[in-house]
């Protein structure tokens, strides 16, 4: 990665810190499947008016926008709706990271250094760690670990989404980022129909005037305007011209952000396992993120392996059109 996408990076992982404390703000008023068509409804009317749909390989491209728009959120609002705090919240959907990796060396071709591997070990240590603290310090045992299980299949949906991204081919990612919001909204809708009711959203909005209301009305914007249209513009950008293993690391970053934003703006106070399971977690992020490839000897490939690349091959031979003349992550 360059230093440009590096700080680009940053930069993303600072605004989706912070997403934690307009969902917990916004959950407070509305359902959560509900807020999950919502945050992207207020865009996708204006959305379809005026912004052409991006010229992208289609199958991906509902691939991206099942996992990265409407099934995260859905896993995710539904665990901190369970009482999954913001923080620890922030933390535990970092599972997107190791899941993102191992997807990127079986469908991208991708593949990793030895620190990269022991980086990503010792941050899913880490969230092991956090785990354990979580039903051995709660009374209700290992039924605390629920909506941790459902953070983490929504960090899964993510990093399925990040291959989608990828493969998609956008050729404008900001675009592809918009027009997701169009999509996801009427599967997102329809859950909240089937799950929650029509009463339920219609009461929360009939009620917005309220100092809750008002407040789920900031957190609302928030998430649509910088965590979707901002932040996953430029998480998918990065995608599309960077090995998925040397971006999805840096969301490893976000609980640092997410953690402390909880505790300054909603007063959570994360327990010393908890800590120490963060403090593991980023160390890993570290070490995946700042190893440096080794030099890789250049092999002639015959040229009737060019000719002979069957359709079937067609998803995976892509993956170098991404970005010609890119060497692949280099062996561990």
């Amino acid at each position: 990665m360059s230093t440009r996408d590096r700080l680009l990076a940053l930069g993303v992982v600072f605004l989706w810190g912070l997403n934690f404390v307009a969902i917990h703000v916004s959950l407070e008023h509305f359902p959560p499947f509900f807020l999950a068509a919502l945050r992207f409804a207020v865009m996708a009317i204006p959305v379809a008016l005026f912004v052409r749909f991006p010229k992208v390989r289609l199958k991906w491209f509902l691939v991206y926008v099942a996992g990265f728009g409407t099934v995260q959120f859905m896993f995710l609002f539904l665990a901190m709706t369970l009482d999954m705090p913001a923080g620890l919240a922030s933390l535990v959907l970092q599972t997107s990271a190791p899941f993102t990796v191992i997807l990127g060396v079986l469908f991208l071709r991708e593949r990793m250094t030895f620190a990269q591997v022991v980086g990503l070990l010792v941050a899913v240590g880490g969230m092991g760690l956090i785990a354990v603290d979580r039903a051995t310090g709660s009374d209700i045992g290992v039924a605390a670990l629920l909506p941790i299980g459902l953070t983490i299949l929504g960090g899964l949906s993510w990093a399925i989404g990040n291959i989608g991204g990828r493969l998609a081919q956008p050729d404008d990612s900001l675009r592809m980022t918009l027009w997701m919001a169009v999509v996801a909204t009427p599967p997102l809708y329809l859950a909240s129909l089937i799950i929650e009711g029509p009463a339920a959203g219609f009461d929360s909005l009939m009620t917005i005037g309220t100092e809750t209301g008002l407040r789920a009305l900031g957190g609302l914007v928030y998430l649509s305007v910088f965590g979707t249209l901002v932040g996953a513009g430029l998480w998918t950008m990065l995608l599309s011209r960077n090995d998925a293993s040397r971006v999805s690391p840096m969301s490893l970053l976000v609980p640092v952000v997410g953690i402390s934003a909880s505790f300054a703006f909603l007063g959570e106070v994360p327990t010393i396992g908890e800590i120490l399971g963060a403090v593991i977690v980023v160390s890993g992020c570290a070490v995946g993120v700042m190893a440096r490839p080794r030099s890789r000897r250049r092999h002639r490939a015959p040229a009737e392996a060019t000719s002979t690349v069957s359709e079937g091959d067609v998803d995976q031979a892509c993956v170098g059109a991404i970005a010609p003349g890119r060497q692949p992550a280099i062996d561990c």
